[in-house]
């Protein structure tokens, strides 16, 4: 399997935020990026590890039970992940 250079995927990530990055405020970008991360990019992550979790089981790894509960932890902090840090950001107020 081929490498990717982790040069490519910082480019790839700023590229993403570019939009975000041209508005005036900083917390404004801030609040996008967060918007970005929570609600788009953990979720997506989270149904790739579950995906890759099914294919070790079906393939027969041995390992594949760790793997899924690996996946299930994720899905729950990618999809839980707006609700943890609006929890956070509350108990700092």
């Amino acid at each position: 399997m081929k490498k990717i250079n982790p040069h490519v995927l910082l480019v790839l990530f700023c590229l993403l935020l570019c939009p975000l990055l041209a508005h005036a405020g900083l917390e404004s970008s801030l609040m996008g990026i967060k918007n970005k991360l929570t609600g788009v990019i953990l979720p997506v992550l989270s149904v790739i590890g579950i995906a890759i979790a099914a294919i070790s089981f079906f393939t027969g790894n041995p390992n594949a039970k760790q793997h899924i509960a690996y996946a299930i932890i994720g899905c729950i902090f990618g999809f839980g992940a707006q609700a943890i840090v609006d929890f956070i950001s509350q108990t700092v107020r």
